[in-house]
């Protein structure tokens, strides 16, 4: 087990008062389950864990009245080691949307008070097909507003990632005093993150690539972990989607790598296939979304906040969630490139999905600037109470539509600006330049 920001999450809920029944939510294989498991055995005399994906007859213990003392007796009856223990027993409910009754008992189990309550879901939210049986018991099931807490969990973050590499936090906090100051990094301790920054491109984030990786130092295992996710995620589209969707949105999500090589790289329907239209891929580019495969970066209309209420919700480009998966999507030979040094390799696609990969598992939403005129801001980011324009560099660049924008604040609104590529701390005027590993310390708001 490494490190992971979820622990802290968990000890939090734990330790409040108030605490509800914990939804976390994120895509299958980030470490839910086994960041949740070893949360509750840490902390707890008893764990019962039900997972309703691999043991379907688990959900007739929800079958009858939700009320604690008859979902208690039916699991006691069950699982033979199942112990209630008030205040000392943690139930964790894995993969909960396979079982809609057991979420709805989560308003009776926070009203009840006596045992704390851990699930983790996959497919949370995603419209899929399910039999009659099913669809009958999701509409008799009400999801409990107000008696749950849901958070979404991430594969690893950069940080993460470094934990992980064992940089400790003192060094953390001097690069972030290098941020703060804006004087450049020392040169070993930059060469040394430049050489990390390389290894998380191509390793990722989903804890199974990351573990293969420090195992094995073998990149062919790595990518063969990465493969088994993919197909493992193309498999669930074959299983959960509708009937009609489920070719739909393989096209979707096998045009990723197509949509990012583009020039211009807002989605077009038209690349996953001659003359397909919007109307017919929109639910399935949605599906791919709410798995937490992908995360989606909206143009937006002015620079200015807040971003949200600017968006052009027609006009985004699509990421992958995890930049690891990005580059295992492309031809193998790319990976021996990056580790390299050669970033010119797919140009700035793999550098904007990293960029997004670590403004996403911050808990950003994204957003890009992009004109008829040939205007383009790679993201837009709030920091520091200001709209503030962001752009990726392989390696240098002059930036043009930064200058452009800097140059005009009456029109634009912007103040400061931010670069980040392949090269050391540095200003000139409104543009802070910082090398890529620093994007992960941008978390003023």
């Amino acid at each position: 087990m490494y490190k992971r920001k979820i622990e802290q999450i968990l000890l939090d809920w734990k330790n409040s008062s108030e605490r509800k029944p914990l939804v976390i939510k994120g895509c299958r294989q980030c470490g839910k389950t086994s960041s949740v498991l070893a949360f509750a055995k840490k902390n707890y005399a008893h764990v019962i864990y039900l997972n309703f994906h691999e043991h379907r007859e688990y959900k007739t213990f929800f079958s009858g009245a939700l009320d604690i003392e008859t979902i208690t007796l039916n699991i006691s009856v069950g699982i033979k080691e199942a112990k209630f223990i008030p205040n000392k027993t943690c139930i964790v409910f894995d993969e909960i949307q396979d079982c809609p009754n057991a979420r709805a008992s989560l308003k009776f189990f926070k009203l009840d008070g006596r045992f704390d309550v851990l699930c983790t879901g996959s497919l949370l939210g995603v419209n899929g097909y399910k039999t009659k049986e099913e669809q009958e018991e999701e509409e008799n099931a009400s999801i409990p507003v107000g008696y749950e807490k849901v958070i979404t969990m991430y594969p690893m973050d950069f940080e993460e990632w470094l934990w992980a590499n064992g940089i400790e936090q003192q060094h953390i906090e001097y690069l972030r005093q290098c941020l703060i100051d804006e004087t450049q990094v020392n040169e070993a301790v930059h060469q040394r993150m430049r050489q990390l920054l390389l290894r998380y491109v191509v390793v990722g984030g989903m804890p199974e690539a990351v573990s293969t990786f420090f195992n094995t130092n073998n990149m062919n295992e790595v990518y063969e972990v990465q493969q088994n996710i993919i197909e493992a995620y193309k498999a669930d589209m074959l299983k959960y989607a509708l009937q009609a969707d489920k070719s739909r949105i393989r096209e979707c999500f096998d045009s990723i790598p197509a949509q990012l090589a583009k020039e211009n790289k807002k989605f077009q329907y038209s690349v996953i296939q001659k003359n397909a239209r919007a109307r017919d891929y929109q639910g399935c580019l949605q599906w791919i979304e709410d798995a937490g495969i992908i995360n989606r970066c909206y143009n937006t209309t002015i620079t200015e906040l807040p971003l949200s209420g600017n968006i052009i919700p027609d006009t985004f480009k699509v990421y992958m969630a995890d930049i690891g998966l990005l580059v295992s999507m492309l031809e193998q030979g790319t990976v021996a490139s990056i580790m390299q040094g050669n970033m010119y390799t797919y140009r700035g696609a793999i550098f904007e999905n990293l960029m997004a990969d670590i403004l996403t598992k911050m808990g950003r939403k994204l957003y890009y600037f992009q004109k008829s005129s040939g205007l383009e801001i790679d993201f837009l980011i709030r920091y520091n109470g200001e709209c503030v324009p962001l752009e990726c560099k392989a390696r240098t660049g002059n930036a043009k539509s930064m200058k452009t924008i800097l140059a005009h604040p009456e029109k634009y609104h912007i103040e400061h600006a931010l670069k980040v590529g392949d090269y050391n701390v540095g200003r000139e005027g409104a543009l802070l330049t910082l090398p890529f590993y620093m994007s992960f310390l941008l978390t003023s708001l």
